[in-house]
Parts: C-alpha cells; sequence; structure tokens
C-alpha cells in the first residue's frame, strides 16, 4: 500500500489530496492527514486525531483506518480496473463507515468499472440498493444468481421502509431461492 501511496502521491497529487480529504471526513476523530517526504525519498502518512497534539504514522494507527486508505486508493484509480472484487469489505471498520464505503463503490462503478461485494453484514447490505443485491445458491454442485429486486415481495417490503438486512435476517432474501 505505501507503494501505491507513493505513486498517488508524486503522479496524481490532486487525487491524493481528495484521498485525504475523504479520509478526514470518514474516519471518527481523523482530523486531517498529511503525506510528507522523508529524506530517503518513501512517503510518511501521519493521521492527525482531533484529541492529540502531534499526529500518529501509519503503523500506530488502527486497521481500519489503514483499510479505509486503502479501500480509497484503490477506488480512486486513476486507472479503474473494469472488475473490483472485494470481500467483507465491512471488517475492521466502524459501521458507521459502512455508509459512505458503499458510496465509494457505487460511485467506482458510476465511472465504468463493475463492482462485486460479498458480505456476512445486515449492516453493509442496509446500505445497497435492492436491485444491486444478487443472491447465489448452490444446489446439486450448481450455483445459481437471481436479482434481489425480482421478487415482489421484497420489493414491497422494501417500499414500505423495511431494510434488505433486515429482511436477509428473516430469512427472506435467502427464500428467494425456494419455489
Amino acid at each position: 500500500m505505501a507503494l501505491v501511496a507513493q505513486f498517488m502521491y508524486e503522479n496524481h497529487r490532486d487525487v491524493f489530496n481528495d484521498i485525504l480529504l475523504k479520509m478526514a471526513q470518514r474516519v471518527p476523530g481523523v482530523t486531517n492527514v498529511e503525506a510528507t517526504d522523508t529524506l530517503d525519498g518513501r512517503i510518511l502518512l501521519k493521521f492527525q486525531d482531533g484529541s492529540f497534539k502531534d499526529p500518529f504514522i501509519a503503523r500506530y494507527v488502527s486497521d481500519g483506518t489503514i483499510k479505509m486508505f486503502a479501500y480509497l486508493l484503490l477506488l480512486h484509480d486513476p486507472e479503474p480496473h473494469p472488475l473490483l472484487c472485494v470481500e467483507e469489505p465491512e471488517n475492521q471498520l466502524y459501521p458507521n463507515l459502512f455508509a459512505g464505503l458503499v458510496e465509494e463503490f457505487r460511485d467506482y462503478a458510476d465511472k465504468g468499472g463493475q463492482v462485486m461485494i460479498s458480505t456476512h453484514s445486515p449492516d453493509v447490505l442496509n446500505h445497497i440498493k435492492l436491485n444491486e443485491i444478487f443472491c447465489l445458491s448452490k444446489k446439486n454442485g450448481i450455483t445459481s444468481i437471481q436479482r434481489a429486486s425480482d421478487s415482489q415481495l421484497l420489493v414491497n417490503l422494501i417500499e414500505e421502509g423495511d431494510l434488505p438486512g433486515a429482511l436477509w435476517k428473516q430469512g427472506l432474501i435467502d427464500g428467494l431461492n425456494r419455489q
């Protein structure tokens, strides 16, 4: 990640500065993130917590903070990949970061990349639109895929105010594959 951050810092400074701004907006307590060059040509990331006088260098911040920074680097790549697969993005992140992260994934997809997320978190699912949810099921060694929005029951429940994560916990999304 340090090499990618350094590349972005040196070659796409405007994008890198946007990432730093988003870090300060998204991560609780982080009021600023600075990138400085070291004498040996590396980049040193300093995360300022509003409660402390001096910033922390990257190795002393939480895994979730580093993970969010890595996602932002990936999602703001000037040359995005056509397919991005992310497994369980919720790990090590505060639940209040899920909405913003899902929006970042959605923005990436809106720019032309396809994003596939697998999750076991109803809280993440609550921030994903019903037509963006696909259910995979395996029967007799064959995997089938169905869009959640193909279920009129789910569409109706969402229109009435239910959240996808709550419907999943109730077994209603899994039930798409039952006839």
